[in-house]
């Protein structure tokens, strides 16, 4: 049997309201077990979540709106330029740089937590900012079973780093990809989803027993429910605390390459009151730099987004499949890591930058 894109699309911008959801019900599974004296949260914060939920969901509103009689078609002949020997070398750099980063090193991060506190590097980002892309432009664009073992090799080394967000956002986005380029048949499609939760766990269970610093009694089933637990539990202070880092958190993501301070230490140092790296779900950080009506503008800045490289995915294909896999899997990782990382923001700006120049999106005449 298989899947009917059309009738039932699974990966539209509305994925990221229903995992969501999820996410909560894991956290309440965290608080009703009392999963490390996890003790629940304010049902005020439950409401700011709902509001950001909402909020998002008037992006894609807005933006279905600012599309409505329009036509849209490549300006360029971007996909042209992406010849398959260029994309397949940028994979290549991509993976020969993270070899030379896991060089430079001295080990493997995944196992050690001192490596893993120096493994992002400028090497690290730079070859992530190449991989990822041409990766799932490659596959996108060219159905040669050889890639993914490109796909499989630089996915491993992206996960000895010891970064979940890293490793899920390659899985992810190739998924996506797949789902949009190929007929996926159901089952291989289940089966992808349970190897990326089986993916989430093992990584983020060896990488946090691997923290010479930590011990863990957990098993790795309740350390994932647990982590969105936590999570949750650092957006209720989050909420309380807000604009209490006035901007600390943005300032330092986008001077990311240049300062080696982690934002998440910023959000540990301010609701636990003690230098930790920590996420607060997506909301967290606006919230915490600047308050209720900042969170709410980000939302609906983001399913504006979103949707809006949806729609040219869906209406050109080719490399804008890849790009909307990119961008979608970062903001299901943002559910709980929050957008403090400089690379997504990169992304981002890279996507409006070619949406602009690429793209024509014009008013459809009714004479």
């Amino acid at each position: 049997m298989t899947m009917d894109y059309k009738k039932y699309d699974i990966f539209s911008p509305m994925v990221f309201v229903l995992l969501i959801l999820i996410y909560l019900i894991f956290s309440e599974i965290a608080f009703h077990y009392h999963l490390n004296r996890l003790i629940g949260v304010n049902t005020y914060t439950i409401g700011v979540i709902f509001l950001g939920i909402v909020f998002y969901i008037l992006g894609i509103v807005l933006s279905n709106y600012f599309l409505k009689n329009k036509e849209i078609n490549i300006k360029t002949g971007i996909d042209k330029i992406l010849s398959e020997r260029l994309v397949l070398s940028l994979v290549i750099i991509g993976i020969l740089l993270q070899i030379v980063n896991l060089i430079y090193l001295g080990g493997i991060p995944l196992f050690s937590g001192y490596l893993k506190a120096r493994a992002a590097t400028r090497i690290w980002l730079l070859s992530y900012l190449i991989f990822l892309p041409s990766i799932n432009i490659l596959i996108a664009k060219y159905d040669n079973k050889k890639y993914y073992l490109l796909f499989l090799l630089g996915l491993l080394l992206f996960v000895s780093t010891g970064y979940r967000t890293t490793a899920m956002a390659i899985v992810i986005s190739v998924l996506i990809t797949l789902y949009y380029t190929r007929d996926l048949p159901w089952k291989y499609l289940i089966l992808s989803i349970i190897a990326i939760l089986i993916l989430l766990v093992v990584v983020g269970y060896i990488a946090v027993k691997s923290i010479e610093w930590q011990t863990w009694s957990s098993t790795p089933i309740e350390l994932l429910f647990y982590r969105a637990g936590y999570t949750l539990q650092v957006l209720d202070r989050a909420v309380f605390l807000q604009g209490s880092t006035h901007g600390q958190l943005l300032y330092n993501t986008l001077m990311g390459f240049f300062k080696s301070s982690d934002p998440r230490v910023i959000v540990g140092s301010t609701t636990l009151g003690y230098a930790h790296s920590t996420t607060s779900m997506i909301f967290g950080p606006a919230l915490l730099d600047f308050g209720l009506y900042a969170m709410l503008l980000q939302m609906i800045i983001l399913g504006f987004i979103i949707n809006l490289i949806y729609k040219v995915q869906i209406n050109v294909k080719g490399f804008f499949i890849a790009l909307y896999a990119i961008l979608l899997a970062h903001l299901i990782i943002w559910i709980e890591t929050g957008p403090t990382d400089l690379v997504v923001y990169l992304f981002f700006l890279i996507s409006m930058i070619i949406l602009i120049y690429a793209v024509n999106i014009k008013k459809v005449s009714n004479k």
